[in-house]
């Protein structure tokens, strides 16, 4: 049965234009049902015997969620006590263009067999389908839609089970769309008023998302922030200039005071200032805000005292209170601001948040404070039953909204997370406050992987070079199982140098848009913690396959150069190719053979002419200005038993370290300027933007301490200056200086080359870059590996290959996914050092704390020089 659709939009160029869309009908579409037998034969989705505790309903049920409970109420619905629901077409369309976030939970939850969800297409179902009526909104259709599509699995039920006790169940929250249901004859009932009625299960009502009547009835009268003005009034001030639209940046180290970053270019004011709960109204980190600039008169300082948020769990701090703790605290004043007020609310960026529960000190309260771990959030009141076992735990909170008479923010209670301290809950906390993804892969993701046993085939002997006569060998840190990289060099009978860098062929199993490949893109990176790895791909490629271990035949994409002996390239050869391996080695054991005269044999002879080259290469590069900067990287000694570290050192850094690394850059940049010259305007590339003078200032402060000049003119400037700031008797301040450049630097960012014209990597003083060398552990490889395939005819492209603007939105996703690992890392690093039981040199443990701090929350305990000198 075919319906047709026809609708008129406007033009770009001002024309009209008529748009006819077919719409077909079917009357097959199968129920899901396992009662019913004449639909479809297929495994049911839905059970028979569908039966919960409840008190309202003491008969078997299906549930049928309406859009707004699925988009309120998701932590219910994934609660294992929740199965057999039904989710309607019409429903999963308009979460998914209202909240991704919520689209892709519950999309997880339908593909979890144990939940039994199942998604009925009522849009294309002939007795389920609606025409919207004159007069009649988008909306009432939609909610119209479910009710129909109700009333026919209540009738069509009854006629499978002959009358019998099976029903259907319908949740909303909308108290027309509830008595419209009524009249029409369903079973219906409010969310909340349906939990309650389950019996044993009281935990459940915590996780109940509040709705905006039931947080009026738990706020006070009395108002503490101004009225958010509508949307159609932020729009209309920021289009006339009357407002500013930005995102809010809290302070970590004063609950009183934030940024607002501002969003549209060529805009004279970057950065406007907010001071006071007020002026903040109600505006949490990363909330996309709408914002009036004060007179130049009320501009002020940012304040320079750290303040927490410290009133009473039990009732509302006063707003003049809070406003006092900033009055008479001392700021710069020659450093003033362009200051602010947020008039409205344009996004809220709200997740779950992990943090301790603040019990309230009155007996028998429910109601009790919430503080996140991350302090740049508000404290959030939440109402919970359990709050005596919740204690001394880590626990997930989620805000539902923030009335303008409460002083905190409401939420609800989602889940456990184990107890405060504990090494498995801590680190589980710190993935998710930096939103990593570390789920178990799923097995949509899994079925993507080779059958095994693998084996390279003829045909992969046809197509590709064999190398595995060359003596190629990787060099890693001890105990890594995901070799990306090998490498060789070999004298030629003309007398110049072979060199071979060698990276694991992860595109080869992993095909462009299949679910495998879309898990890797969403996952951007493995991050690697302490005694933890989240890996990007399955282990049977990242530690299998892929792996380009010793004495394997392995699938491998190479670079290889022909030099003379001065490193000097005279050509540059990319190839598909067969290795194996003939050495995986430590970069201990590498420097081992390279240090003893007596080894001749060929690996050996091949890390020597590689060493001697790289030498070369980075002399080379560190004359042009590439900086030689410094992090603190730490090894930690873990017991056996408990998995606990009980030491930790700093890791040493050998001429391999260097020599791998100098290999790897160059054959990245010969990468990116590959790529770069077949697809000028789709290329994956990445730069590192030089940073402004004032990133400078503390660096030059440190440096100043000690009567020592850093020049940041140029980057060779920098090199040199650094070079240069040496310390009798202090040999670590060098090395803190260099800590202290790094946090200096801009972030290096993925690009598409098609959408910028600044190539530059300020760094590596290298005008072009790419990421080439790491496909195991980084998206970004994988892709740059398909362009060099397709550059050099080795594969065939597709269309997102050569889009630039999906490139581009790619490559936001990646520059994300990188930022939140390392700072993942950092925080894992900082959290392990805290739990070394048995410290040998407290001096570096302290010194190691602060820069720990520093690069992770940008600020000392101790003011820099202090630090340096200590």
């Amino acid at each position: 049965m075919l319906k047709s659709k026809t609708f008129v939009k406007k033009t770009r160029s001002g024309g009209v234009l008529k748009i006819v869309r077919e719409h077909y009908l079917r009357d097959d579409i199968w129920c899901g049902s396992e009662v019913c037998k004449e639909c479809k034969d297929e495994a049911p989705v839905l059970q028979e015997h569908a039966c919960i505790e409840s008190n309202l309903c003491s008969f078997p049920h299906y549930l049928i969620p309406d859009t707004n409970v699925v988009l309120h109420q998701i932590d219910i619905l994934e609660d294992p006590l929740i199965r057999n629901v039904i989710i309607l077409q019409i429903v999963l369309q308009e979460v998914r263009h209202r909240s991704a976030p919520v689209y892709k939970r519950i999309k997880d939850a339908i593909h979890e067999k144990e939940k039994h969800f199942y998604t009925f297409t009522n849009e294309h179902h002939r007795e389920t389908f609606i025409e919207r009526e004159q007069g009649e909104t988008a909306n009432d259709r939609n909610d119209r839609a479910i009710r129909v599509a109700a009333k026919w699995y209540t009738d069509h039920l009854a006629k499978k089970t002959n009358g019998g006790s099976l029903k259907v169940v319908l949740l909303t929250d909308d108290r027309a769309n509830k008595e419209k249901a009524e009249q029409y004859g369903l079973v219906v009932y409010r969310c909340e008023e349906y939990i309650k009625s389950l019996i044993g299960n009281p935990e459940l009502m915590d996780r109940l998302a509040l709705q905006p009547d039931d947080q009026n009835e738990i706020t006070g009268s009395k108002l503490l922030f101004p009225e958010h003005l509508p949307l159609s009034r932020i729009q209309s001030g920021i289009k006339n200039g009357m407002f500013l639209q930005g995102t809010f940046h809290a302070n970590r180290d004063n609950y009183l005071e934030g940024k607002v970053f501002i969003n549209r270019e060529g805009e004279e004011i970057n950065e406007v200032l907010l001071q006071g709960l007020q002026n903040l109204n109600r505006a949490v980190h990363q909330d996309v805000v709408a914002i009036e600039l004060f007179p130049k008169e009320r501009w002020v300082a940012p304040s320079s005292v750290v303040l927490q948020d410290d009133s009473p769990n039990d009732e509302d701090a006063e707003e003049d209170e809070t406003e006092n703790k900033l009055k008479g605290v001392p700021s710069d004043s020659s450093v003033l601001k362009p200051t602010g007020r947020v008039v409205g609310i344009i996004k809220r960026n709200w997740r779950p948040f992990c943090g301790m529960l603040s019990q309230s000190m009155i007996k028998e309260a429910t109601r009790h404070l919430f503080t996140p771990a991350d302090r740049r959030i508000p404290r959030i009141r939440i109402e919970t039953r359990q709050a005596a076992n919740l204690v001394r735990q880590r626990i997930m909170v989620a805000i539902d909204g923030w009335p303008k008479n409460s002083r905190y923010p409401n939420g609800h209670f989602v889940k456990n997370l184990g107890s405060a301290g504990d090494k498995e809950t801590e680190t589980e906390v710190l993935l998710l406050e930096h939103d990593v993804p570390h789920q178990p892969f799923s097995q949509a993701v899994l079925s993507f992987l080779p059958k095994m046993p693998w084996s390279i085939t003829e045909e992969d002997l046809k197509v590709r070079a064999d190398l595995r006569h060359l003596c190629v060998c990787s060099v890693d840190p001890p105990g890594c199982t995901d070799i990306d990289d090998t490498l060789h060099c070999r004298e030629l009978e003309n007398g110049n140098l072979e060199v071979g860098v060698h990276i694991a062929d992860v595109s080869h199993f992993i095909r462009p848009g299949n679910a495998l490949d879309q898990e890797a893109a969403s996952r951007g990176t493995t991050v690697y913690l302490c005694g933890k790895r989240i890996d990007m791909v399955p282990e049977l490629l990242s530690s299998n396959l892929c792996s380009l271990r010793s004495n394997v035949e392995r699938l491998a994409f190479s670079c290889i150069w022909e030099m003379n002996h001065n490193a000097e390239i005279l050509k540059a050869h990319f190839t598909k190719s067969i290795i194996n391996s003939k050495a995986s080695l430590t970069y201990a054991e590498a420097q081992m053979r390279i240090d003893d005269s007596t080894m001749k044999d060929d690996i050996t002879k091949s890390l020597r002419g590689l060493n001697r080259l790289a030498k070369i290469l980075k002399g080379r590069r560190i004359a042009k200005g590439a900086l030689t900067l410094s992090s603190p990287e730490v090894r930690f000694h873990i017991d056996s038993e408990t998995h606990d570290p009980i030491d930790m050192q700093s890791k040493e850094l050998k001429e391999t370290n260097s020599m791998v690394e100098e290999f790897m850059l160059l054959a990245n940049i010969s990468v990116a300027q590959k790529i770069y010259d077949e697809f000028s305007e789709c290329a994956l590339l990445r730069k590192h933007p030089s940073p402004p003078p004032s990133n400078y200032d503390i660096l030059i402060k440190a440096a100043k301490s000690r009567d020592l000049n850093i020049h940041t003119d140029s980057a060779k400037a920098l090199a040199d200056s650094l070079n240069n700031a040496t310390v009798e008797n202090f040999p670590y301040f060098n090395t803190l200086l260099r800590i202290l450049a790094t946090r200096c630097m801009m972030q290096a960012v993925y690009f598409c080359s098609g959408m910028d014209s600044d190539f530059h990597h300020y760094g590596l003083a290298s005008p072009i870059y790419t990421h080439f060398t790491s496909p195991i552990r980084r998206y970004a490889d994988i892709i740059v590996h398909r362009l060099l395939a397709v550059a050099i005819n080795a594969d065939s492209t597709y269309p997102d290959l050569m889009d630039k603007h999906k490139q581009s939105a790619l490559c936001n996703n990646l520059n994300y996914r990188h930022k939140m690992a390392q700072y993942a890392q950092r925080a894992s690093v900082a959290f392990h050092t805290q739990v070394v039981q048995t410290p040998k040199k407290p001096d570096f443990y302290d010194l190691w704390n602060n820069c720990c701090n520093f690069l992770i929350y940008g600020v000392f305990h101790l003011n820099p020089s202090a630090i340096l000198q200590e």
